[in-house]
């Protein structure tokens, strides 16, 4: 019986020598076939991504008009308010009192005015009779022009009441102008910011930092930046700035935490001006905002979707890089292949490429096995299945190698 298991092993360490030193059927893996593919069309989305600041629509820094000690705090951080609302009350004593001594003066300037009335009437009526006992020879010249004189400076003495009574009522508005502005209100409808003072506080116009900021976020503006060479060949595609804003394509945020903002925005605005500096253009895009989800001042990314329905695609594996150029080994009528520099888009799905310049259509490239190629290389063309079938020929008779290897090892061979 054991005598028969040895027969056995011998045949098998045979048959596995045997097999070991066949070269895979006679396909040797290492010569010059390569697979080629002819470059064509396909449709590509690509994502351009660029940081951007979000900001409310209108964002109002509240400010005293006036100096004073803050009394009350009518609002909370992250309150909604409404145009008009009060949201700071300022310490308002000594603007009352002006406001009480301005409502006496236009007291006394009212008294005055009847009182210079009725003198006026009582002018009047003396000169009345004074014409009419001038007529009748009772009285002279002189005593008609005293009459006369009395009932002028009457009517002087009321229109001069009446210039004090307006004179008193600006004063009037004047006062309660100021105290008004003891009561800090919103501007316009929106969200309260920080609230950096408290109760007891002094605050004045120039106050550094303001009371608070009151932020319109029912549509927020958000702002990005665009490279000049991106802008310029947009513009050139659309036929002019304004187009161009007009036609770019609906846009996506990223908020902070990574996901995408359910709504879509759209560019609004964009700069005149190139950043000297970065070289690049200010654009601003809005959004809607109702779920009240973005607030003023956080941060995201644009994301920009484009769809090209006529790219040349194709494989990283095929693309080597150097110093940031992309080179592809393009194939020739005579079979060799040449080094070539492609220009590719720099958004990508992470396994292709969308080609710019370099290939064009119906040009033929080697598309696996790149690292064993040379510039002026002559190769036979073969498919990518005919390449992947040698691939996994020569794995196949790499395990047999093994095999033999150990069992000779296990044999003490």
């Amino acid at each position: 019986m054991k005598r028969t298991k040895f027969f056995l092993l011998v045949a098998t360490a045979a048959c596995l020598v045997a097999c070991g030193g066949k070269k895979g059927g006679g396909m040797n893996f290492g010569d010059n076939e390569f697979p080629v593919l002819t470059a064509g069309t396909a449709s590509a989305t690509s994502e351009t991504t660029y940081p951007a600041s979000i900001k409310g629509v209108q964002d109002v820094e509240i400010r005293p008009k006036t100096s004073g000690f803050i009394t009350r705090i009518n609002v909370h951080e992250g309150q909604t308010v409404g145009a008009g609302q009060i949201l700071f009350v300022l310490d308002n004593e000594t603007y009352q009192a002006a406001v009480r001594q301005a409502e006496a003066s236009v007291n006394q300037a009212r008294a005055a005015i009847n009182t210079a009335e009725a003198q006026m009437a009582t002018a009047k009526l003396t000169y009345e009779n004074s014409t009419e006992l001038h007529k009748n020879g009772v009285i002279g010249d002189y005593e008609l022009q005293a009459a006369q004189n009395s009932y002028n400076s009457a009517l002087a003495q009321v229109n001069q009441t009446k210039a004090a009574l307006q004179q008193a009522q600006a004063g009037l508005a004047s006062a309660k102008e100021n105290l008004s502005f003891c009561y800090v209100k919103s501007p316009a409808s929106g969200v309260v910011g920080n609230l950096p003072y408290k109760v007891g506080a002094l605050v004045s116009a120039s106050s550094n930092p303001a009371l608070t900021t009151i932020s319109n976020i029912s549509t927020t503006e958000v702002y990005f930046s665009m490279t000049e060479k991106d802008v310029l060949k947009m513009t050139k595609n659309s036929g002019g700035i304004n187009a161009a804003v007009n036609t770019f394509p609906p846009l996506r945020l990223r908020l902070a935490d990574g996901s995408i903002y359910p709504h879509t925005g759209r560019v609004v605005k964009m700069s005149g001006l190139i950043d000297s500096g970065t070289g690049s253009v200010s654009m601003i895009a809005q959004f809607p905002n109702p779920e009240r989800l973005l607030k003023s001042g956080a941060s995201g990314s644009i994301v920009v979707t484009h769809d090209n329905h006529s790219a040349i695609v194709v494989p990283q594996s095929c693309v080597s890089e150097v110093q940031d150029k992309h080179f592809i080994y393009t194939v020739g009528p005579d079979n060799k292949v040449k080094y070539t520099e492609i220009k590719v888009a720099p958004q990508n799905d992470g396994n292709n490429y969308v080609v710019e310049e370099g290939l064009k259509v119906g040009d033929k490239y080697v598309s696996k096995g790149i690292t064993k190629l040379s510039d002026g290389m002559e190769i036979v063309q073969i498919t990518e299945e005919q390449y992947d079938k040698k691939i996994e020929d020569a794995e196949k008779l790499g395990e047999n190698q093994g095999d033999t290897k150990k069992f000779k090892k296990a044999m003490g061979m």
